[in-house]
């Protein structure tokens, strides 16, 4: 005789319990996903993988090169520009850069001032201007920011460049280069490109003339274009590219660990050879020089130099700060300086 809880158990009872038990088993081994989401691949230094929803993307950075023919390769340049005020001029010099324009990736810091409101107003207009016009001249992107800190005041030329207000100034141009260029650079950059917002003149084929060197580090000679006595000449005007001298590593010894070496200024005579003044009248626009110090004017890096970490130190980095700070980084991490004696940009003359 059978249980009498059997007994009591319709067959359709069972029929249906063992249905539900089938469905609970299949869903919890089911994924939950299609298993056939795709994988891209993209070219661009150490493998990192992006992961999305339902997507998975992964970048051979090994496969991003730096050569002396950055056109033919097709590499990526970005070229970034701490911007206080808009000059016309470097605009319109910007748009002649015979780069093509696709591999160009631009990127601006603006501080918050009333002058970088200025500023960032124009310098809107003109980038909405250029990528809304013909698809030749557009910028393959542009990224502008602006500063979480304050700017030191006076911005006026003589001020700007007094002794005593170039520590704090140069630390916060640090802090702004060093923003710009963490938010900025990407899986595919293989060049940056740093120009100052008030480098006026440059030749058409500045990248491609300073990449040709294939160097980790290479800055062109800035000069300035003046008038003397209604007779148009030029002059030096970026004294940070330099060779060190024994004067300043003695000077550097007797220093405290937060003091700085400012190049260019007679209270500290460092007796450095600048390469401001070795440029020769006819000579070879292509001559190299290495360097212990570089400006910032127009500085061409190629990427895995900052991606090994060198940035612009805001503080004092062996008694040296921003460029001159991030050329001793660079050569600390075996990357070693040139600079262009007799290849010239011009700067503003105020």
């Amino acid at each position: 005789m059978a249980p009498r809880a059997f007994r009591r158990t319709n067959p359709i009872t069972l029929l249906l319990g063992f249905v539900i038990f089938l469905c609970f088993v299949i869903f919890l081994f089911s994924p939950s996903h299609p298993t056939t989401s795709p994988v891209l691949s993209k070219s661009a230094t150490s493998v990192k993988s992006k992961i999305g929803r339902g997507q998975i993307t992964h970048y051979q950075l090994n496969n991003v090169t730096t050569t002396a023919d950055p056109e033919g390769n097709r590499e990526r340049v970005l070229l970034l520009t701490p911007l206080a005020r808009f000059y016309p001029e470097y605009w319109n010099n910007l748009l002649k850069l015979s780069y093509p324009h696709e591999l160009i990736e631009l990127g601006f810091i603006v501080p918050k001032t009333r002058e970088g409101n200025a500023a960032l107003a124009k310098l809107e207009a003109a980038v909405k201007k250029v990528q809304h016009g013909p698809k030749k001249n557009r910028f393959h992107g542009v990224t502008i920011m602006r500063q979480d800190f304050d700017t030191p005041t006076p911005q006026n030329e003589k001020d700007r460049h007094a002794l005593a207000a170039q520590k704090l100034r140069r630390a916060t141009m640090a802090r702004a280069r060093n923003s710009l260029l963490f938010t900025t650079i990407g899986t595919e950059t293989s060049w940056v490109l740093w120009l100052d917002s008030d480098i006026v003149e440059t030749p058409p084929t500045l990248i491609q003339d300073l990449a040709r060197h294939d160097k980790a580090v290479i800055v062109p000679n800035c000069y300035q274009r003046y008038q003397n006595n209604g007779k148009p000449e030029i002059r030096p005007y970026d004294f940070n590219s330099w060779h060190d001298s024994p004067r300043a590593l003695e000077m550097a010894s007797k220093m405290g660990k937060d003091d700085v070496i400012f190049e260019g200024y007679k209270e500290m005579a460092t007796y450095r050879a600048l390469m401001a003044y070795e440029r020769v009248d006819g000579g070879d626009p292509h001559s190299e020089t290495p360097l212990e110090g570089v400006g910032g004017t127009a500085l061409m890096v190629k990427a895995e130099v900052h991606r090994d970490g060198a940035m612009f130190p805001p503080f004092a980095f062996y008694n040296l700060i921003e460029t001159e700070g991030f050329a001793k980084m660079a050569r600390r991490l075996g990357y070693q300086p040139y600079g262009l004696p007799n290849y010239l940009v011009y700067h503003y003359n105020e």
